[in-house]
Formats: C-alpha cells, sequence, structure tokens
C-alpha cells in the first residue's frame, strides 16, 4: 500500500525547491489561470453614515478579485478601528458582533488573494500605524506590487523602522507614516516619488481620507460619489453600483485624492503632470468583472468583441460555440454572433468550490477539473466544437477541458484564445508562474496545439488586441515581455 503521506509531503516539499515555488503551489489549482492580487475599496463622507454596511456592499462587489482574506479599518469620532480576517467578505463581517462599532464617516476595505502556504493574519490588509499611545494613526489598502521593495525595506530598517509583515505595501504605509510631518498630501508626494513599479492605493488618518495612482496608472482605480458629500473610490465600478455611487472618472495616473478637515469636499493633486496610461490588458481579458467600466471602457463589450475579432482571424466550420465561464463566455457570445455558429452554455462550472484541493496523486489531481466544470454531454455528442477562453497559462486545465470534451464523444476541437500568448510572467501584481512554466513561452502555437490534442489552435494577435482596446498605451507585459517599468521581481514581497 503506498504512503500517501509521505507522497504528499515529496510533492509539496518539490515546489519549495524551484523558484517562485510558492505561486506554482497555488496554482494547483485547476483553473491555472493568472491570479489577481486583491481589491481595494474607500469612502469618505463628511456625515455620518453606514460605513459598515458600505464597505460589506463594496467589498462583496469585488470578492472575484480575492477569495482569501478580508479586512476593513472605519474612522469614527477620530479615531480608527480595524479588522481583518481569513474567509470571504461575508464570512470575516458575520463575525463582527457589534457593526456599530465600525459605523463612522469614513472607510477603506481590501479583499485578498494569498499564497498557499502564507496565510498568516499579519499579512492581511489593510495595514495600520500606531503612535506611542497604541492608537491607529494610519491605515492603508494596497492593490499592485512594487518592484523595487527590497531596496526601500533594507533602506528603511537601516533607519530603525521595524516591519511587522512580509508584504511590500507595509513598505508604503512605513513611508507615509514617516513623512507625515510634511502634512498627508507631501508624505503621499514623498513616498510617491520613492516607490516604483504598480500600486492603486486607498487609506486614511484619524481625520483625513486619501487615493492614489502609480504614474503608469497599471492597476485600476475610479472614483465616485454617492451625493454631494460622500465620495467612493474602488478597483472597479462595479463597486460603486453595490453602494449606489455615481461614477464619476477614473483617478488618473500619478493622481492624489484627499480631504481636508478644514475645507468640504475633495481635492486633487497631480504629482507629475501628463502621465502616460497604461492600465493593464488583462484587466480587460481577465481580471474585471465583466459589468464594470474602466478607463471609459465596458469590460463585458471588450469580451465580446474579442469574440467576433478572433473569428475574423482564425474562421473555422463547427456546429457549437462553447465559452470557458465565466471570462469565456462573451467572448464565445461574440464569436457566435460573428460566424453564425450557435453558442450554447454547455460547460457548467460548480460555484461553491473556492480554494484548491491539495492531494497527493497525479491521478486525483486531473480529476479536480471536473468539480469544477463538467459538460452537458448530449449537447456536444459528435459535434464540431469551438471552444473559447480567456487565455492559456501553463496549459494544464486547458489539456484536461479537451480530454473531458473528447471522453463526452466530441467530434472535433477548435480551441480559440482571446488573448495573445502569455510568455512572461507580471512584476506589477498579478500571480504568474516563471517563465518556465508558462506553456507558451516554451512551445509553438503547433507545438501547443498538438499538447493540447486540438484540431485547431488560435490565440487573437497583438495588433487586434490592441485594435479592440483602442490603443496602445496599456501595460502589455505578460504578452510582449516589455513593461511600463523596469522588471524587478522581488518574490519576497510581492503582496502575498
Amino acid at each position: 500500500m503506498k504512503d500517501l503521506e509521505k507522497e504528499r509531503r515529496d510533492y509539496l516539499n518539490q515546489f519549495k525547491e524551484r523558484p517562485y515555488g510558492r505561486n506554482l503551489l497555488k496554482n494547483e489549482d485547476p483553473f491555472d489561470a493568472p491570479e489577481e492580487e486583491c481589491g481595494i475599496f474607500g469612502l469618505y463622507s463628511e456625515n455620518d453614515v453606514d460605513t459598515f454596511s458600505l464597505s460589506q456592499f463594496g467589498l462583496f462587489a469585488l470578492q472575484h478579485r480575492g477569495q482569501e482574506a478580508c479586512g476593513i479599518s472605519v474612522m469614527k469620532d477620530g479615531k480608527i478601528f480595524n479588522l481583518k480576517d481569513e474567509g470571504l467578505v461575508l464570512d470575516v463581517f458575520k463575525e463582527i458582533r457589534n457593526p456599530e462599532t465600525f459605523m463612522g464617516n469614513s472607510a477603506i476595505g481590501h479583499t485578498r488573494y494569498t499564497t498557499a502556504g502564507d496565510k498568516k493574519k499579519y499579512n492581511f490588509q489593510p495595514f495600520f500605524a500606531k503612535n506611542e499611545y497604541d492608537q491607529i494613526i494610519l491605515s492603508i489598502a494596497h492593490n499592485g506590487n512594487l518592484t523595487n521593495a527590497r531596496e526601500l525595506k533594507s533602506e528603511l530598517e537601516a533607519e530603525g523602522v521595524v516591519f511587522k509583515a512580509t508584504s511590500d505595501s507595509e513598505i508604503i504605509l512605513r513611508l507615509i507614516q514617516k513623512n507625515l510631518d510634511l502634512g498627508l498630501r507631501g508624505a503621499i508626494r514623498e513616498t510617491m516619488d520613492k516607490i516604483k513599479g504598480a500600486y492603486s492605493v486607498v487609506g486614511m488618518t484619524r481625520n483625513k481620507f486619501f487615493a492614489f495612482r502609480d504614474f503608469h496608472g497599471i492597476r485600476p482605480l475610479v472614483l465616485g460619489a454617492i451625493d454631494e458629500k460622500t465620495y467612493v473610490a474602488a478597483s472597479e465600478s462595479v463597486a460603486l453600483d453595490a453602494v449606489g455611487a455615481q461614477y464619476i472618472r477614473d483617478i488618473l495616473p500619478g493622481e492624489i485624492v484627499y480631504t481636508n478637515e478644514n475645507e468640504p469636499g475633495l481635492k486633487s493633486f497631480l504629482v507629475k503632470e501628463n502621465c502616460e496610461n497604461r492600465i493593464c490588458a488583462f484587466e480587460y481579458i481577465y481580471f474585471a468583472r465583466p459589468d464594470s467600466v474602466l478607463e471609459g471602457i465596458n469590460v463585458h463589450e471588450i469580451r465580446e468583441k474579442s469574440g467576433m475579432k478572433i473569428w475574423e482571424q482564425a474562421p473555422v466550420e463547427a456546429d457549437i460555440v462553447i465559452g470557458v465561464p465565466d471570462s469565456g463566455v462573451p467572448a464565445a457570445i461574440g464569436f457566435s454572433i460573428a460566424s453564425g455558429i450557435p453558442f450554447r452554455p454547455v460547460l457548467i462550472k460548480n460555484r461553491y468550490i473556492g480554494r484548491s484541493f491539495i492531494v497527493p496523486t497525479q491521478e486525483m489531481r486531473e480529476r479536480i477539473v471536473n468539480l469544477k466544470l463538467n459538460p452537458i454531454i448530449s449537447e456536444i455528442r459528435g459535434k464540431r466544437v469551438v471552444i473559447i477562453d480567456d487565455s492559456i497559462v501553463r496549459g494544464t486545465t486547458s489539456k484536461r477541458l479537451v480530454k473531458i470534451l473528447k471522453n463526452a464523444g466530441v467530434k472535433e476541437i477548435h480551441f480559440r484564445s482571446v488573448s495573445p500568448p502569455i510568455i512572461a510572467p507580471c512584476y506589477l501584481g498579478i500571480d504568474t508562474p516563471s517563465k518556465d512554466d508558462l506553456i507558451s513561452a516554451n512551445m509553438s502555437v503547433d507545438e501547443l496545439r498538438d499538447y493540447l490534442g486540438v484540431d485547431s489552435l488560435e490565440f487573437l494577435s497583438m495588433d487586434n488586441l490592441k485594435g479592440i482596446l483602442g490603443s496602445s498605451n496599456h501595460c502589455f507585459g505578460c504578452f510582449t515581455e516589455k513593461y511600463p517599468v523596469p522588471a524587478g521581481p522581488d518574490p519576497d514581497y510581492t503582496d502575498e
């Protein structure tokens, strides 16, 4: 009889010895897509409001950006109260026994995707700093990744700053805290001048609210208002919808928005003029909810157009079109509209499976995909099928999905990816494997077609992606290996 516990330990240990091992372990999830690090939400009102409920609604709308942990900070009567824990938004909020404690005039919150093996509470956000009287004086929530985190942490430690977490987000917190004698705006400006990489941040002091975005606008951050005295900032516009806020605009690259306790309203300050907006293209392809609007562009519309465009690029004769839930479905609908081939929602997604399974044998790992996706066999048996997915990362999920379809009796399988081949890791806030584990970085399209066992395979071209987005001013680093800022991976400080 096999020693399953020993086999399980050996399986886990193989990843600890490899670069980016922790990320590889996490991506044993059969949905081997890249993972967004987090979603952020912030609200400020000149009056007391139900920050407990509003922050809960806003974070729930951003749950897709992180499912491992959640946290909030609330400003109430000149004090900041903080709560964070492992679990989904509703899991964390239901543990709050006294909601009135978290009702004030400002709140920030965070949903987080963590790396397997490092789910310690000290890495959960929001992060906060205290004064000598043990009172919280500053709290922030961050989405993104700093490329010079190691260097900055060493500098701050040499100055006597003590760190309590292993996340680069704490570096932002400590830099703002260190420079508060310059005033809030001055402290944020000084911090932005030092940090490099991608960051969208919301935060508060005991009497002010603020939000700011990196000089390239790589990670999204939108601004809205519930009324003339209540403002909201969030990773996506769906969070504004959830709290009844009207979308105003996206916070600009290099912009700080902030409040002043002596003046009404929200102030704006551009740290640098004429910054180039390079928002991540993958937000439109995969991460953002389809009902979101980013930089004035509807995400669902982009995904539907991508399906239309890949039909123009690579037409094929088939009987039905299917999309891999969820982000592949709008593209499949677009492909169907353009081609006239009927779309059928025949891949059923189990929405009650949250975290990844860790199982000891390869045979069982290959079966996990059936728990998450299962086809309606009667709809596809004997048919020529076009399957549309948002991307191919490692190729393991795609290969297993093809096997499921073949076992269901599909006659032909034509695979279409509505993103270009992913050939490089992301250092700017998305958790992707190392280049060695990105299948398109190591195989030609023909080789990958044979590996997957499909009759044809096509990726959306870069030119077509740029045409759909209407601009070349996006971050396309994972497709081109060219980044808006120099790649400087700091695996120890990637907002785990």
